[in-house]
């Protein structure tokens, strides 16, 4: 197998079978894909395996170019995924422990597998489909040790109709506790075919086959850090040594396209440690680039991969790049205040979090009533993630989690005073042990002038649904503080690959015709949004900002490139 990752979510559904044909054109015969928990199941017994969520389509059509699947429903599955692919409202059940034998963990886990097992078993190559292997949780030896957890897992892989090979994957140094004997073990992060062939003989009986199922020849970014870039010479010699050992081998990531909306993750490694949310370009210098055409890595691997072509079968032709195109600066003139639009609120003494609203995604704005006439400090205890304070409708000042942040001074005039504070979920965490450490929102106490602040009225604004963005946004009124909406209309003559070019701008997201495209932040490195052809109309389009921190910026430009390695201060985000 010569494989490479690519995610469907993370792909417009009608872009599928282009980037399908790009990993023909390269030589490989086989993709991998993780199955996402929170995608299929948002809400506990709701699923969706529609649109962009409909793996079964994807699987089929991997069948139709002639390519095998490998299979990671895991169900955990990391890959910069917000919660590591875990669903928020796990956290809302008392005592619930992922990646354990907790009971409510397993009948979740478990009526979740016989959902995914009705879509995709029948497609297992042992049935006629083009599903290779499935794999068994993902890298659980980093996590943890509990065999008997493994063997439950398999189990219930078993029981959902999988009965073809079952394979687990860890890295180099946590082989051994991450498999469970009977499955196959596949190695990551290495291309040392000694170092693989010691690894499998010593978990599977002294025999293969031998399997690399998570190869990197790059890495991922998150926000105020410089962009990763490895030039393919470094892999080049590793991946050629693979092959010729006669190893099978899953780049991780061939292509790995955009994380749209708010599905992003974290990194965080504890207090000795920084929050690390990931950006929305999940580009990860791959061979296929975030708009899916071919890059130098590209070129390089397709030339190692037809060494070990059989004879007679030269490999396709490179398709042609996808045309781009800067288009007419955007003015966004109708605008109207976030705090305007807010729904019906829920009350209570004390702030509750995310989980507890039963919000996923996006955003709480918190307000509660304070007595003013004084500078006195702010401290909001273990804020989850980003925060805007606002006194009387005016922003006074932000705090950020990645900086560790959680008080700020407050001017407060004489009298009653409105105090808001909008907290942004930036993403869960999806590796290491704090997956069971994920709420979001203001999780402890807010105290003003060393006393606590109590009666809270929370608006939740998730954002889930675009029309009801964009029928705020079309109100037509000039915001001057604080966050805000602003949207307007264009005309496309003909649907082509481009770019917002958001260096102007401060932070937020944005959505064009129903699509939540994702994030922006000036400080970087991902300057600008990678805008689809296929999410683009012939005709009128829409796109919606909303604006955290520069309310007065109105003018949007396109470019036809991305920019991905722009770093800027914090300060250059936010409107004096």
């Amino acid at each position: 197998m010569i494989s490479g990752e690519l995610h469907y979510p993370r792909i417009p559904r009608e872009a599928w079978r282009a980037r399908l044909k790009m990993a023909k054109a390269m030589g490989l015969n086989t993709i991998g894909t993780y199955v996402f928990w929170n995608a299929h199941e948002p809400q506990p017994g709701r699923y969706d395996f529609t649109g962009n969520n409909d793996v079964a389509a994807f699987v089929k059509m991997a069948q139709q170019e002639d390519l095998w699947v490998i299979l990671r429903p895991s169900p955990y599955v990391c890959a910069e995924w917000e919660f590591g692919g875990y669903p928020y409202w796990l956290q809302n059940v008392p005592g619930l422990k992922v990646r354990s034998q907790e009971p409510q963990y397993v009948a979740a886990y478990t009526r979740y597998l016989q959902a995914v097992g009705k879509q995709l078993a029948p497609l297992q190559v042992n049935h006629g489909g083009p599903i290779l292997m499935v794999q068994v949780e993902n890298e659980y030896g980093s996590y943890g040790s509990d065999k008997q957890y493994l063997a439950l897992n398999k189990k219930l892989f078993e029981q959902a109709g999988f009965d073809g090979l079952l394979y687990t994957c860890d890295p180099v140094r946590d082989v051994a506790a991450g498999h469970l004997d009977g499955l196959l073990p596949a190695v990551n992060g290495t291309d040392k075919p000694s170092q693989i062939r010691q690894l499998v003989r010593a978990n599977h009986h002294g025999q293969g086959p031998y399997y690399v199922a998570e190869w990197y020849p790059a890495w991922f970014d998150w926000w105020g850090a410089p962009h990763h870039t490895v030039p393919a010479s470094k892999y080049t010699p590793g991946l050629d040594s693979v092959l010729k050992a006669g190893m099978s081998i899953n780049m991780y990531m061939f292509h790995g396209g955009s994380t749209r909306g708010f599905l992003n993750g974290a990194n965080y490694k504890g207090d000795s440690s920084h929050y690390e949310p990931q950006i929305s370009s999940y580009d990860y210098d791959a061979p296929l680039d975030e708009a899916g055409n071919a890059t130098p890595k590209f070129m390089a691997f397709r030339q190692v991969i037809a060494k070990y072509r059989p004879a007679g079968q030269p490999l396709p032709p490179v398709p042609a790049a996808r045309p781009s195109a800067a288009l007419p600066v955007l003015q966004l003139t109708r605008a109207t205040s976030l705090v305007d639009q807010l729904p019906k609120p829920v009350a209570n003494a004390t702030p509750l979090t995310f989980e507890a609203l039963k919000q996923a995604y996006g955003f709480v704005l918190y307000r509660s009533t304070v007595t003013g006439g004084s500078t006195q400090t702010l401290k909001v205890a273990d804020l989850r993630d980003y925060a805007i304070v606002l006194v009387n409708g005016q922003r006074v000042g932000t705090l950020d989690r990645r900086l560790k942040q959680d008080s700020l001074r407050v001017a407060l005039p004489a009298g009653k005073v409105q105090l808001d504070i909008l907290v942004e979920n930036l993403g869960r965490v999806n590796f290491g042990v704090y997956l069971l450490q994920n709420t979001k929102g203001i999780t402890k106490s807010v105290h003003l002038g060393g006393r606590e602040v109590k009666e809270w009225r929370m608006y939740g604004l998730p954002f889930d649904l675009a029309p009801a963005v964009a029928k705020a946004a079309a109100q037509a009124r000039a915001a001057t503080s604080g966050p805000v909406l602003r949207s307007n209309t264009f005309t496309v003559a003909q649907p082509v690959d481009t770019y917002l070019d958001l260096r102007q701008w401060g932070k937020g997201c944005v959505w064009l015709n129903g699509h939540n495209l994702g994030r922006y932040w000036a400080i970087g490195p991902q300057q600008t949004i990678y805008v689809p052809a296929e999410w683009l109309k012939k005709g009128a389009n829409t796109i919606t900002v909303l604006e955290l921190l520069k309310p007065r910026q109105a003018a949007l430009p396109f470019l036809n490139h991305a920019i991905l390695s722009e770093l800027q201060p914090a300060a250059a985000s936010i409107q004096p």
